[in-house]
């Protein structure tokens, strides 16, 4: 029904402070993010690149190469990791179709936007697809010869991003063992990345391991709080948190494949702050406190025990809250803002979420109504009554 005069009197307001953008308090950030989309409800990207460039970050992992995206980071010194998904790795084992892939998704926006690295698939070994598993190397082999063709393999790495569920022994730190059913396929990846130089991506979740056994792995010690730690008996280094251990476990993996050479990264890491009743710990408190600490321990440039000048390199999961991903409720909760720019909890983080751009050209009218479109996000119609 189409509100009358004085109904319209109260919307004007409504559409003044929709307008209004969203300021949040803070520190500066020196980590990367990761910017996921499975959301109906998300501010466009080019509000986005206002509020990564207010939070001072300046490296975003995608999961694909949204070109909307992409084109609103012109000329911001971004970098991004931009990804090839699953679905499309068996496809890029062709030469012809790799180079494609390229021209389409990266040579149209270098040097204007810094696209830093390509991930072929993501979390491949996670699942029982044995056929993906094989193809994984084919493909990120013939991406990075089309990059050679065209002249920017050294400015674009290839990897890909890996879950924790590849290693077979985490525990102690030292002894950190890939799965040996996956050693035909890991060993030439690894053998790639030392080639290529390549850094190896890490998916890492403290939150899981808590969450799978809160009795008997300590809260404190998944969440940066200050604890005794762990002592690997081995090399007696402490570990006072979860994540530094499983990295070095990661790097002690590499290193006993013959690799010492190769750097770790986490590609994503985070803590949900809503969960199923059977989700224990997915709390905004627990939230705050894993993301508050790890942003000190980045901002510090600490390494982990078994590398402690190589500051640890962190893209977070996740920037937003996305309410279409499917699986268990703590799956659609662990971004630090919500879509309309606010922040899930309180770490200090300050940004600006500009309000939506509305010119004269962009309102058009109709009889008795008039209606305001949002730049990507949405329109208000207004009529009046006579």
């Amino acid at each position: 029904m189409a509100p009358t005069q004085g109904t319209c009197c109260f919307l004007l307001p409504v559409l003044l402070f929709f307008l209004s953008g969203k300021v949040i308090q803070t520190v500066d950030l020196s980590v990367g993010i990761n910017y996921g989309q499975i959301a109906n409800d998300l501010p466009s990207p080019n509000r986005v690149a206002s509020l990564l460039r207010s939070l001072n970050i300046s490296r975003v992992k995608l999961y694909d190469a949204d070109q909307n995206v992409l084109s609103a980071f012109l000329n911001t010194d971004v970098e991004f990791i931009i990804g090839i998904g699953n679905e499309n790795v068996s496809a890029m084992r062709d030469p012809a179709k790799a180079i494609g892939w390229l021209e389409q998704h990266v040579l149209p926006y270098l040097p204007y936007t810094k696209i830093t690295c390509i991930t072929v698939g993501n979390e491949v070994f996670k699942g029982n697809d044995t056929t993906l598993m094989a193809n994984l190397l084919p493909a990120m082999q013939s991406v990075y010869q089309s990059l050679v063709s065209l002249g920017l393999d050294k400015k674009v790495n290839v990897t890909s991003a890996h879950s924790l569920d590849m290693l077979g022994n985490s525990y102690p730190p030292s002894a950190g063992s890939f799965r040996q059913d996956l050693a035909v396929y890991i060993q030439p990846i690894l053998n790639f990345h030392s080639m290529t130089k390549s850094p190896f991506l890490i998916n890492a979740y403290p939150y899981f391991a808590y969450q799978g056994n809160p009795s008997t792995v300590s809260l404190d010690y998944v969440l940066f709080e200050p604890n005794s730690g762990v002592t690997d008996p081995i090399t007696n280094l402490n570990y006072d948190n979860m994540l530094y251990a499983q990295i070095d476990a990661v790097y002690s993996a590499v290193k006993a494949w013959g690799h010492p050479d190769i750097e770790v990264r986490i590609s994503e890491t985070g803590w949900p702050s809503r969960g199923d009743s059977d989700e224990v710990g997915a709390t905004p408190d627990n939230a705050a406190k894993y993301n508050g600490n790890l942003l000190q321990r980045i901002a510090m440039k600490q390494g982990t025990p078994l590398k402690p000048t190589v500051p640890v390199d962190i893209h977070v999961f996740a920037l937003f809250n996305e309410d279409l991903k499917p699986g268990p409720t703590s799956e659609r909760n662990y971004g630090l803002f919500y879509p309309d720019g606010t922040p899930v909890y309180n770490i200090g983080l300050q940004g600006y979420l500009p309000p939506m751009m509305i010119s004269s050209s962009s309102m058009v009218s109709y009889p008795n109504c008039l209606v305001y479109y949002g730049y990507c996000d949405t329109f208000l119609i207004i009529c009046f009554l006579f």
